[in-house]
């Protein structure tokens, strides 16, 4: 209940703030203590999860016998975790284009994807992604309208450049805070966006300009999240490091990246008040390679004091995707790398072992600044 209580709230203030001149509230409104509001304190907490993916073997194992598809079972173990962040935010990585459903290299995802991944709690969803076009303006305008319906706020893909000027820059309003979010992806796979479609890509003249409307709407935080890199590497590249330091000179205050479905190191910058995470890897996939199998969901608290905001912390977490192949069990499951020997099989614990081990050892060299594991 609180989650769909946060949503309808997050999609309300998200309208409002964009039928107020982009979050400029006029000044016709009760008169605000300012004495009050300056010595009044407010937190908030960001939890934010690497890329939703659907394929073969996902729509096998959720498909039922009367023909739908559940995913709940996907999620249950880390709904909790989930839920306990004021907004949570993940990457939707694939369209809902409609029957027929289509696996890798072009994803089609049941609309039971959609509806389960917002009942474990997220809250806000990125689709500027390689894989937003997969099926085409169909499926790109079928997912905005399906989330529109639930309602779950969104941004990176727009039907049209109305929506995208009255949209974007994302501004979300919650616990006192003002935050806009930029998201936006290298590319498509080639494929073209069909006009009047919009897709955000890295486009350094459009994301400048972005960032400009951005502090125009008196933002506490700007928090990029890019879709960039190169696939299965767990170093950023030169690409990556340049834009990051490109963005932050532009006013960006943190960076949370995806697209190489493994993780990337993690660096507190600016004296722990800067976060940048290249990669937080894959959040649910049937992908096998080394250390595509898990990811990273980070965590960021945030505190307000008068006009004075500030990251008072931000720590990581780490997860695995038990696959039916290993577990014996008919859906995948999402679990805490922290989860008890006695939970799983002795597949799961490899499984689970092999990706903890992997990412402790890159996050122990790589890491940047006091950033720290936590368990759920």
């Amino acid at each position: 209940m609180k989650k769909l209580i946060t949503t309808l709230t997050l999609s309300t203030l998200v309208i409002t703030a964009f039928s107020c001149n982009n979050g400029k509230v006029n000044g016709n409104g009760p008169q605000i203590d300012t004495t009050e509001q300056e010595s009044e304190e407010h937190h908030l907490s960001l939890l934010i999860a690497g890329d939703l993916m659907q394929h073969g073997g996902q729509l096998k194992s959720a498909l039922q016998a009367d023909g739908t598809y559940s995913y709940e079972e996907c999620f249950q173990f880390v709904k909790p975790e989930i839920e306990r962040a004021d907004v949570a935010i993940a990457n939707f990585e694939v369209t809902l284009g409609g029957k027929p459903y289509k696996a890798y290299p072009q994803f089609s995802a049941p609309d039971e994807f959609l509806k389960a991944t917002v009942n474990a709690g997220f809250d806000i969803l990125l689709t500027a992604n390689n894989h937003c076009l997969d099926t085409y303006q169909k499926g790109l305008e079928r997912t905005i309208e399906l989330m529109d319906k639930l309602p779950v706020p969104h941004l990176g893909t727009y039907v049209n450049a109305e929506a995208r000027r009255q949209q974007y820059p994302f501004l979300l309003e919650k616990n006192g805070f003002r935050i806009v979010l930029l998201n936006f992806t290298y590319g498509t796979n080639g494929l073209k966006v069909t006009p009047p479609n919009i897709v955000n890509y890295i486009d350094t003249a459009e994301i400048k300009a972005d960032i400009a409307k951005a502090r125009k709407m008196n933002p506490d935080f700007i928090i990029a999240i890019p879709h960039w890199g190169i696939e299965y590497q767990l170093l950023p590249s030169a690409e990556q490091k340049q834009l990051a330091d490109w963005l932050l000179k532009q006013g960006v205050d943190h960076i949370i990246g995806g697209h190489p479905h493994v993780p990337q190191p993690i660096e507190l910058r600016n004296n722990g008040n800067t976060l940048v995470a290249y990669s937080l890897g894959n959040y649910i996939s049937n992908q096998t390679r080394p250390n595509t199998y898990g990811g990273v969901m980070v965590r960021m608290e945030l505190s307000k004091k008068g006009n004075k905001a500030k990251l008072d912390n931000a720590g990581y977490c780490l997860y695995f995707v038990s696959r039916p192949a290993e577990s014996g069990r008919k859906n995948f499951r999402i679990y805490s790398i922290n989860t008890p020997d006695s939970m799983l099989n002795a597949r799961e614990r490899e499984r689970r072992n092999s990706f903890a081990t992997s990412i402790r050892n890159l996050f122990k060299q790589h890491n940047k600044g006091n950033i720290k594991e936590y368990k759920f």
